[in-house]
């Protein structure tokens, strides 16, 4: 728990760590199991394992068991708190095509789109065309890799 004062200051003591918001990304798009994840970051096993664990001691993911009989098998699905990240990575993404350079050509994109009037839109959390709240029911994400792939967010 954050000892500071300011509510900026507190927000990235928890979610100032990059890491921790590119696992928050891989869960929003459905990635929600370590192995998955694991291969989506290309990250080691011990600072995912460090980073699910901080965000489970934060709030913003909850564990989840399904399968294995032999060893429990767990996925991390978001809480209240993590699904309040979302506009946190919207703003950060248009950030980034703003005001960055990809080292791929064209790549490195990823258009936030409402699945209300299915337009892309260029607000952190509200849609710029039909004006409604971009929440993770009404929100898809496509990526540079995949552009032809909407990943709905409710579904993933």
């Amino acid at each position: 728990m954050s000892e500071a004062v300011c509510p900026v200051a507190r927000s990235l003591d928890v979610l100032g760590d990059p890491w921790t918001l590119l696992v928050l990304r891989e869960v929003f798009s459905g990635n929600r199991r370590f192995d998955g994840i694991k291969a989506g970051l290309g990250i080691t096993d011990t600072v995912l394992s460090n980073r699910l664990q901080r965000l489970v001691d934060e709030g913003l993911l909850d564990r989840s068991p399904y399968g294995g009989t032999v060893r429990p098998r767990v996925e991390y699905v978001l809480t209240e708190a993590g699904e309040d990240t979302l506009p946190v990575l919207h703003a950060l993404a248009r950030w980034g095509r703003r005001h960055t350079t990809s080292p791929v050509r064209g790549g490195g994109i990823l258009l936030v789109e409402c699945l209300e009037c299915g337009q892309p839109s260029e607000s952190a959390d509200w849609c710029t065309t039909c004006v409604a709240p971009l929440n993770r029911d009404r929100t898809g994400w496509r990526r540079a890799s995949e552009p032809e792939k909407l990943i709905a967010l409710a579904t993933a």
